[in-house]
């Protein structure tokens, strides 16, 4: 394998150590190589927290003059929640760069390495790229757009329901995939459900791993009228966890100063044929810095976001069992489609098996949008797709 391939596989492992923690900033490892042998290492852990670059230099100490660096992504030159790592590079004396890719903030993207440039030091831009955006698919999404990056996670009987003819939904999936389903969670910044998944099965919504330090998302209700209990469980826990009702005028003005009374925050905004507008909502969460979301249903709710090509990437599990039942639920309701032509293609599929079960991983698109992506992401191996281990 070429060297700088090699080292560049070091920092993405090192980057992947902070997965779901370092929303809304990417994920980001760094490796300092001089004469062959890896003197610094360093990943950047979690928002606020120093850069993967200076963990590394301090790691070298010394030994950081005239190394090379490598980094998935191109170090920073201006001064945000930490100072530019750009100087701190300069200062340690490194005298090659490699990069896997530009910063998409289009804000600073490509001033780092014209500032490393201009200081004579070699920068080398696109060592194993495609690795690395998928690795932080959700920072490009949310850097370049504002919006969160939409995940959807399903689980469902091998023909396809997600609940027997009388609702019964507990449990489809098996332990295995569901401790995979709190994984995504606890990498998520926000968990979101409809009103209808809240009446009939009144979740929780949080992150049970046993591992003390993870912290539960946000859980996003969608109700357009106002319809969540009072006497629910994100209500009754919505001082303990962070608690968003996304609605719009239809609900009643006093059952709205009640959810806030009760610690729920509110926001009202514009309908679209009696339901929440989900290009408003997004923008909203965006503002929020909810950078990654699990929508976890039920199936009118995917429906809606899928049928306004919101969804970015889908979990769907599916258990070895059959339910039947015209009326049994669907991952994915609503009004459907009337030609094949109109579909979702989901790409760069990714197969697990969690002891029983089955995950598949995608990427819907419209057909005619169909473009070629490298496979990886949250929940993968970013090696499945060449093989390597």
């Amino acid at each position: 394998m070429d060297p700088d391939e090699r080292y560049m596989w070091m920092a993405l492992d090192l980057a992947r150590r902070s997965c779901g923690k370092t929303n809304p900033n990417p994920m980001v490892g760094a490796v300092i190589v001089k004469g062959g042998e890896v003197v610094g290492t360093g990943f950047h852990k979690k928002a606020g927290d120093q850069h993967a670059e200076i963990v590394a230099l301090s790691e070298a100490g010394d030994k950081a003059r005239h190394a090379t660096l490598y980094t998935n992504l191109e170090p920073c030159s201006h001064q945000g929640r930490t100072p530019p790592c750009t100087e701190a590079i300069l200062h340690a004396g490194i005298r090659r760069v490699v990069l896997s890719m530009v910063d998409p903030n289009p804000l600073v993207s490509g001033q780092g390495i014209r500032k490393l440039k201009e200081a004579g030091i070699k920068v080398k831009v696109g060592v194993l790229e495609e690795k690395a955006r998928r690795l932080n698919e959700i920072f490009i999404k949310y850097i370049t757009t504002k919006m969160p990056f939409v995940m959807v996670k399903a689980a469902m009987s091998l023909d396809g329901k997600i609940a027997t003819t009388t609702g019964e939904s507990r449990w489809i999936s098996g332990e295995k995939s569901r401790k995979f389903a709190h994984h995504l969670r606890a990498a998520s910044d926000g968990i979101m459900v409809g009103i209808n998944t809240i009446l009939r099965d009144d979740p929780l919504l949080t992150v049970r791993l046993g591992d003390e330090g993870v912290a539960n998302p946000a859980r996003i209700i969608v109700d357009s009228r106002g319809r969540m209990p009072l006497n629910s469980k994100v209500v009754k826990t919505a001082r303990e966890t962070k608690t968003i009702l996304a609605t719009t005028e239809l609900a009643a003005p006093e059952k709205i100063d009640t959810y806030q009374e009760a610690g729920v925050e509110v926001l009202v905004l514009p309908s679209r044929g009696e339901q929440v507008d989900l290009q408003e909502l997004l923008l909203a969460l965006g503002e929020k810095e909810i950078s990654a979301l699990l929508v976890e249903g039920g199936g009118t709710l995917n429906y809606s976001f899928l049928n306004e090509g919101l969804i970015d990437k889908v979990y769907f599990f599916i258990a070895p069992f059959l339910l039947g039942g015209e009326k049994a639920p669907t991952p994915v309701g609503g009004a459907g489609i009337y030609k094949l032509k109109e579909s979702w293609k989901v790409q760069d599929l990714e197969l697990k098996q969690l002891d029983d079960d089955l995950l598949i991983i995608g990427y819907p698109v419209r057909r005619e949008e169909v473009v070629y992506r490298d496979s990886g992401g949250i929940g993968g191996d970013i090696r499945s797709a060449t093989g390597q281990r």
